[in-house]
């Protein structure tokens, strides 16, 4: 499987540069992946499409303002901080930019009282920072400092809107350094309507990291290899998706990352097992699916991880078939963008 076989263009213009009003109100193209056909409707229509019996499972990671701005100190050069994991209690692996001004036993100062000394590289190009916040709550802290990490396919400054539009409705669980985007379109009111019909909404937790958005830099997929994420997968929440597959119930997961967890806890029995842990499932064609049976997903990135795992459920030549398609249609593409379910 070679990346090149990924690559499609996007026009500028169909990157959503920012969240619709309501979230639902986004357009949602319907595949079927037996009859390889699809359909245009809007997000809110998705319980059409549910059956009394399924399971909606979504990942409950919230989203923190993992973007920070300091100064280094002596130079007074401005440096930004991507907070990606924590370590330690206060020690953080981070991505710096500029990369090459900040070394070993450099003290960057964030606020007067909050700062961070550099104390080691990692092999992927970022750092090892240990802050100090004087025994505060350190999200406390960072949601005064911090900004959404928006992607850098948007172009502009994060803003008020997306502290609360960048994260889902049933975010619960601090970790998540971007957000899991299929689940952006979701409202109260929508879950609550899909729950009217019998259908379950399963949580699990994967806190999405740099792994799910690096790029790929080889020609041949197979090589290569995923940042691990933390992910929990409770006890009752693998009995209730266990219930619901042997019950003959269809697991519809809301986003990739929803699907990497799910398929990294599959035994061999084709049911999940609880557990929690870190994870660097890497999926893409072809790819035989132990768990889920429908996906709700995002427009993705070209050559990225993202796609290929769509196109490892969807079939690769119907799902490119389908982005050329939401292209044509005028769809919005990437994190604030319109959504595909794959049945």
């Amino acid at each position: 499987m070679k990346l090149s076989e990924f690559k499609y263009e996007v026009p500028e213009e169909l990157i959503a540069q920012y969240p619709l009003e309501k979230r639902d109100d986004s357009r949602l193209m319907v595949l079927n992946r037996k009859e390889q056909t699809w359909a245009h409707r809007v997000f809110k229509d998705l319980s059409d499409y549910l059956q009394e019996g399924d399971a909606l499972v979504i990942n409950e990671t919230k989203v923190f303002p993992a973007r920070v701005i300091g100064i280094k100190e002596k130079t007074d050069a401005y440096v930004e901080l991507l907070l990606l994991r924590q370590l330690e209690d206060t020690m953080w692996e981070v991505l710096v930019k500029p990369a090459r001004k900040v070394r070993v036993g450099n003290r960057i100062q964030i606020t007067d009282d909050f700062g961070c000394d550099v104390i080691d590289n990692t092999t992927s190009g970022g750092r090892v920072v240990r802050f100090d916040y004087n025994g505060r709550d350190f999200f406390e802290v960072l949601d005064k400092v911090g900004k959404s990490p928006l992607p850098p396919y948007i172009k502009r400054e994060a803003e008020e809107i997306d502290k609360e539009m960048y994260q889902t409705v049933y975010a619960k669980k601090i970790g998540a350094v971007a957000a899991p985007t299929a689940g952006l379109h979701f409202t109260e009111e929508l879950l609550q309507k899909i729950a009217d019909k019998g259908i379950q909404i399963i949580p699990v937790v994967l806190h999405v990291g740099l792994g799910t958005f690096r790029p790929i830099k080889v020609e041949d997929v197979t090589r290569h290899n995923m940042d691990s994420e933390y992910y929990e997968v409770p006890e009752d929440s693998a009995e209730r998706i266990n219930q619901v597959k042997l019950n003959g119930g269809r697991i519809i997961a809301v986003g990739t990352t929803t699907v990497r967890t799910l398929e990294s806890v599959a035994n061999a029995d084709n049911l999940v097992k609880a557990s929690s842990g870190w994870t660097d499932k890497f999926i893409y064609p072809p790819y035989q699916f132990k768990i889920v049976n429908g996906l709700i997903t995002n427009f993705h990135l070209p050559a990225s991880t993202l796609v290929l795992l769509v196109a490892a459920f969807g079939g690769k030549d119907f799902i490119l078939n389908a982005y050329q398609e939401a292209i044509k249609e005028g769809y919005r593409f990437y994190s604030y963008g319109d959504a595909m379910l794959i049945l």
